[in-house]
């Protein structure tokens, strides 16, 4: 089963940016499709985006263009590179690799 570690949340001003990374053992990132979620207060979890085995990656369109999502094979860690943020993205971000997730990690943009 993997687990998961996250890391790189925080307070951030609007416009800014913060790379956020869950770090995975007992078993590969390489060998699954690794989730990137987030819940605001108040309402549901949404998608963020997802890289697969072959390193593609996907974003829900209220990303795109100012995310990045990415993996290092050696660390077994992926990243969420978050750009150009705005105050109605705080969230719980999360990581999801096997229907296993992470503890969140709360990322709050001030206006």
């Amino acid at each position: 089963q993997v687990q998961l570690v996250e890391s790189g949340g925080g307070l951030v001003q609007a416009g800014g940016s913060l790379r956020l990374s869950c770090a995975a053992s007992g078993g590969s990132l390489s060998n699954y499709v690794q989730d990137w979620l987030r819940q605001a207060p108040g309402k549901e979890r949404e998608f963020v985006g997802f890289i697969r085995q072959t390193g593609t990656t996907y974003y829900a369109d209220s990303v795109k263009g100012r995310f990045t999502i990415s993996r290092d094979n050696a660390k077994n860690t992926g990243y969420l590179q978050m750009d150009s943020l705005k105050p109605e993205e705080t969230a719980v971000y999360d990581c999801a690799v096997g229907g296993n997730t992470g503890q969140g990690m709360q990322v709050t943009v001030s206006s």
